[in-house]
């Protein structure tokens, strides 16, 4: 008996932008009519992968393109990759939420799923009952999942509104249930998507335990999704990379977290001047992250140009986070040090980036000699993306006027 408990064969998912339909009816006739033939959707083009920093020039992305896998009964396999590439599309594929565009899914086994806070859940039944009704989904007998009922209870930690309905429930409570009743129930495959996030680090502790007794204890197939490299490392024995869609890296887990970490150092973005403006301004801006924490720096190359002279000017470099709050500031000197003679004049700022945590920044420049004197100023020009980056002491000091952190950065000229 084959030991193989999911096999994804030439798997591809793609998704129309803006209205769906080719936007005639001949066309969906002819598409109609291809399909019940067993041929290729005619109007299915080949189409961009999944980067949402850049415009699109096509109305279909594919979110997954021409994946290939297998999955032994048992294993804890740790799916990770940047935002957007593609991994909550292969869970729901996986979990049958979706179809596949193209290729396959084969496996034995049943599948517990835990996507999204309240996944399978009826809002207007009671915790108790929506107990049930997910056992009975997974094709339990009422026997079964009354023999498990008070365990699920005690691990998510809800007696007291057991009977209460669910849409009454908090996040944290909500998800907490549903872990509860995905890893308790005999289902052979359990999939966790990064929705523990919601949970407090007690409970996060607690389910990566849970998970952990779930495959190396009873020796169920777990898929679990996440940032944390740490939790990958513990629970998973082996590792996915998602890169824009595509697989990136299949083995064991140290290597793929390797993988994934070595491929978000030297994140480049670029930006080109096309304003044509004649009073000072950037004419370019590239930056690139380099290094692992503690040592983890960020650099940005930058030029400036005007058509004629200027007195000399300051700039500063803001990062964001991903909510869009501004969390440091780099003055690289304390003087007016960019010169305005008519000519483009290159620039390097290095700035140190420890104590970031994983996620998606982005970076705003200005340029001027004070406040009420801007020559220049570009909001969310540059983007990058920690992966994995341990908690550092955080020793910049504060700007007292804005409350932002001070970078720590040198200027290279």
């Amino acid at each position: 008996m084959s030991n193989i408990a999911i096999k994804v064969e030439n798997l591809s998912k793609a998704y129309q932008l803006g209205q769906i339909g080719t936007g005639t009816v001949s066309r969906d006739l002819e598409r109609w009519f291809a399909r019940i033939r067993g041929k290729e959707d005619p109007f299915l083009k080949i189409g961009e992968t999944n980067e949402q920093h850049t415009r699109s020039t096509s109305d279909i992305v594919w979110s997954l393109s021409a994946i290939n896998f297998e999955i032994e009964q048992g294993d804890a396999v740790g799916i990770i990759g940047r935002n957007g590439a593609g991994k909550s599309t292969l869970l729901k594929i996986l979990s049958k939420i979706t179809a596949p565009t193209t290729g396959k899914i084969s496996g034995h086994g049943r599948i517990a799923s835990l996507l999204e806070v309240g996944t399978g859940f009826h809002p207007e039944l009671s915790g108790r009952e929506n107990i049930f009704l997910n056992g009975a989904i997974l094709g339990m007998r009422k026997k079964e999942i009354k023999r498990k009922l008070d365990e699920i209870v005690d691990f998510a930690g809800i007696a007291r509104y057991l009977d209460t309905p669910v849409k009454r429930y908090s996040s944290g409570m909500y998800v907490r249930l549903a872990f509860a009743v995905a890893a308790h129930l005999e289902s052979e495959i359990l999939i966790v998507d990064e929705v523990l996030a919601v949970g407090d680090a007690e409970f996060q502790k607690k389910c990566l335990g849970k998970m952990g007794e779930v495959s190396k204890g009873e020796g169920r197939t777990v898929l679990f999704v996440s940032h944390n490299m740490d939790a990958v490392l513990n629970l998973c024995n082996n590792g996915i990379v998602l890169e824009q869609g595509k697989l990136g890296f299949v083995g064991d887990a140290t290597s793929a977290v390797r993988h994934y970490q070595s491929s978000g150092s030297n994140t480049v973005d670029t930006w080109l001047d096309t304003r044509k403006l004649s009073r000072p301004h950037f004419s370019s801006l590239k930056c690139t992250v380099s290094g692992n924490q503690p040592a983890m720096t960020l650099t940005i190359d930058f030029k400036t140009n005007s058509e004629t002279a200027y007195p000399n000017a300051f700039v500063v470099f803001g990062i964001k986070g991903s909510l869009g709050n501004t969390i440091m500031e780099a003055i690289p000197k304390l003087d007016p040090f960019i010169k305005f003679n008519g000519q483009e004049m290159s620039y390097k700022c290095e700035i140190k980036l420890n104590g970031f945590i994983p996620g998606p920044y982005a970076i705003y420049a200005w340029l001027g000699v004070s406040e009420a004197e801007n020559y220049d100023w570009i909001d969310d020009v540059l983007h990058f993306e920690i992966f994995d980056a341990p908690m550092a002491d955080r020793t910049f000091p504060y700007s007292p006027r804005t409350g932002y952190l001070i970078a720590d950065c040198t200027l290279i000229t």
